[in-house]
Parts: structure tokens; sequence; C-alpha cells
């Protein structure tokens, strides 16, 4: 059976949620994978594979558009679009509430 893809359920996967994250400000490829390490204190990285299919995903599903002109390097340079934006807060807003229920839960059994 085929597996869904967590774009078309309106989901973004950890890799697509930090390359969404770090594409509020246009960058090249690279620079959005040391972006996430920085930004994740190095819990979190991406690699090169990983990153450009998704990216590829990302553009397809419009969340993401490459710019126009390439960097000062000449590299493709990405920007998140209005609606990965959009899809960006909806999913900040529904991992909030995945901990919600997860804190809830261990409150009751008295983990908290």
């Amino acid at each position: 059976m085929p597996r869904t893809d967590s774009l078309e359920m309106g989901e973004l996967t950890d890799t697509s949620y930090y390359i969404l994250l770090s594409l509020l400000d246009a960058k090249h490829g690279y620079l959005v994978m040391k972006t996430i390490e920085q930004m994740t204190n190095n819990t979190f990285s991406i690699g090169p594979a990983s990153l450009y299919t998704t990216i590829k995903k990302l553009v397809k599903a419009k969340l993401i558009e490459e710019l126009e002109q390439p960097d000062i390097q000449n590299k493709k340079t990405y920007v998140t679009t209005k609606n990965g934006i959009q899809l960006l807060k909806k999913e900040v807003q529904r991992r909030r509430e995945m901990v919600r229920h997860a804190e809830e839960i261990f409150k009751a059994k008295g983990e908290i």
C-alpha cells in the first residue's frame, strides 16, 4: 500500500518544517542546511539528498519558490511563499496541540 504524502494531508515532516522555517528569508541550499543546524543547536540536520528532494516537493506544492535571480555565487535561491507561511503557521498550532495532549496525559499519570 503506498504511503500517503504528508504534504497532501496538509502536514509537514520535520524536514519540511525546518526548511520552510529557514526559508522565511531567501537562501540557497547549503545555507538552508547550516541555518537549520544553527537554529536547532545541531540537534537536527538535513543531508544534501534529503534537502534537495524535499525542496523539489515544496516547490511543486507551491510552498516555496525559486527566486528569478540566483545569489551572488550563482546558486539557486529559494523563499517560502504565502501558502508556505500559512501551512507553517497551521503546523505550529498542530504541534502545540500535540504537546498539550502529551502534557495532559503525563500530568494525569503523575509524570510531570
